[in-house]
């Protein structure tokens, strides 16, 4: 056992030094530090009063806002575990989450009645129900109010390796693994953050979220608690490009973490012209990759402000950086065109064979990784852990090469998974909720190029004896058994699927034939 701080110490350390200075920007409303601090610490009571404590997992299924920002200072001050999910998963998928976690307590916003119920059904560890809202049972408002007399002022003791976040990401299985996240990894990560993707930061920045704070941006938004630096939200759940810009003049922000898709949105709609970015000085995306043609657009709408990693949730989006001294908008062979970085300060890449032996640059492998970014391991998956660290490395799954420089290109994937608008869809997690349509007796997803999300995927599916497919009854059928953003953007009819000599459907064979037949 090694005694490590404890995570809430970043935010508890802030609120001392800077309590009068805004924390967090939500709609018409601004929280000071000290403000803050005094809602973590009475939430951190009132869920100790309640049977909540050290290792317990809590699931929070919310979208952004003030309480979803909370409630992981408030679980990591007693020790607990934050369990966040995609607010865009099916309630059959979050109440997997919730019972593989074992969770003793569920947040659940109140927009999501049939999430809470399907979670609660599916865990009987859960113990402590809490709404995000009002007029449900009891409220993250109403656990404020209850400790507030007695605030939790003491950070529970906590080892390095002490499991503070359960980052739930698929597998090629296409059941979904906890990555987890402990505090003195995810204490490493905030200091990686702070000095390879934005330097300098401090109490003077503001950052613009656009993205779920249960992913990426919540590891993002952790490094500007730590500084000190505020946090400014979107009003709603959707992407609104010209409120964002609004946003980035009135509150003159510094940084954002953004997906590519995200990234070409802000900058190719007319209201980047309109409102004052100059303040922008490190806008990071990472999450997929950015099409060259989109990047230089970029570069010529905000400057030299853009920063690219490449990372997973398991290795906390720490592996790689290209900083803006790295990013050109000419073809120089001096600068690293279409890499994806060099190592993060503390970090080590390799490229390895299927044997686990190092390649020499310019040879193509698999990208693995070690050091502190590393997380624990999947929860309670032995199986999976074997194979992830076989070697002594973190195996990404990801394929790539090395420079004689050391920057890091990504040609492909070893699984068939595909990035959607920067999140990760497995084909097969798709597949299988396609198969439980009556008319349907084969299907094949695969990823193909998609204009605005970077990848999208095309279903190509096999009717049933004496069936008929209706591709606008397969929409329907996935919508509350699959996350949207993982349903297929077309949908294709043939009479066989392809297979190869041992019975298997070759899915680069059906990308050639899906162009041959002009499918795509």
């Amino acid at each position: 056992m090694i005694p490590t701080s404890n995570l809430a110490s970043l935010l508890l350390q802030t609120a001392w030094r800077l309590p009068e200075r805004p924390a967090l920007v939500w709609r018409d409303r601004t929280w000071r530090w000290a403000e803050v601090a005094a809602r973590v610490t009475a939430a951190a009571a009132a869920l100790r009063a309640r049977g909540i404590g050290a290792g317990d997992r809590v699931l929070v299924h919310a979208r952004n806002g003030n309480a979803i920002f909370e409630s992981c200072w408030a679980c990591w001050l007693i020790g607990a575990v934050w369990v966040p999910t995609n607010f865009r998963l099916s309630p059959p998928e979050v109440a997997f989450l919730a019972a593989n976690a074992g969770c003793r307590a569920h947040l659940f916003d109140t927009g999501f009645p049939e999430h809470r119920a399907a979670a609660r059904a599916e865990n009987a560890a859960c113990l402590l129900e809490v709404a995000v809202g009002e007029g449900v049972g009891l409220s993250w408002e109403d656990l404020v109010a209850e400790g507030s007399a007695a605030r939790v002022t003491e950070t529970a003791a906590v080892d390095r390796d002490h499991p503070a976040w359960l980052f739930y990401t698929s597998g090629t299985t296409g059941r979904p693994k906890g990555g987890t996240l402990t505090h003195g990894q995810l204490a490493f990560v905030v200091v990686n953050h702070i000095a390879d993707l934005m330097p300098g930061l401090s109490e003077r920045d503001a950052s613009l979220v656009v993205a779920p704070l249960s992913h990426g941006a919540g590891i993002h938004a952790m490094a500007q608690v730590a500084r000190g630096s505020v946090s400014v939200l979107l009003p709603g759940e959707r992407l609104d490009v010209p409120e964002a810009w609004r946003l980035v003049e009135k509150h003159r922000v510094s940084n954002m973490f953004t997906v590519p898709t995200i990234l070409n949105a802000l900058c190719r709609d007319a209201s980047v012209d309109a409102h004052d970015h100059s303040s922008l000085q490190h806008v990071i995306y990472a999450g997929a990759p950015m099409y060259r043609e989109d990047q230089k657009h970029a570069l010529r709408k905000l400057g030299p402000c853009l920063v690219q990693y490449f990372g997973l949730g398991e290795v906390t989006g720490n592996i790689t950086v290209l900083p803006p001294e790295w990013h050109s908008l000419e073809d120089d062979p001096a600068f690293p065109i279409g890499s994806c970085g060099y190592p993060r300060t503390g970090i080590e890449v390799a490229i390895l064979d299927a044997q686990n032996r190092r390649l020499a640059a310019g040879e193509t492998g698999e990208i693995c990784v070690r050091g502190p970014a590393v997380m624990a391991g999947y929860f309670e998956n032995p199986t999976a852990n074997e194979k992830a660290f076989a070697g002594g490395w973190f195996h990404t799954g990801d394929l790539g090469h090395l420079d004689a420089r050391g920057f890091l290109y990504i040609t492909g994937r070893q699984s068939d998974m595909y990035i959607s608008g920067g999140s990760n869809v497995y084909p097969r997690e798709v597949e299988e909720v396609l198969l439980t349509h009556p008319s349907i007796a084969e299907a094949c997803v695969v990823g193909v190029p998609h204009d605005k999300w970077g990848e999208a995927g095309v279903a190509v599916l096999v009717a049933a004896e004496g069936a008929a497919i209706d591709p606008v009854a397969v929409m329907a059928h996935l919508d509350g058994r699959l996350g949207r953003y993982k349903w297929p953007t077309s949908i294709v009819v043939w009479d066989a699927l392809p297979r190869s000599g041992y019975g298997k459907v070759p899915k680069n064979e059906v990308k050639r034939l899906l162009l041959e037949r002009g499918d795509i």
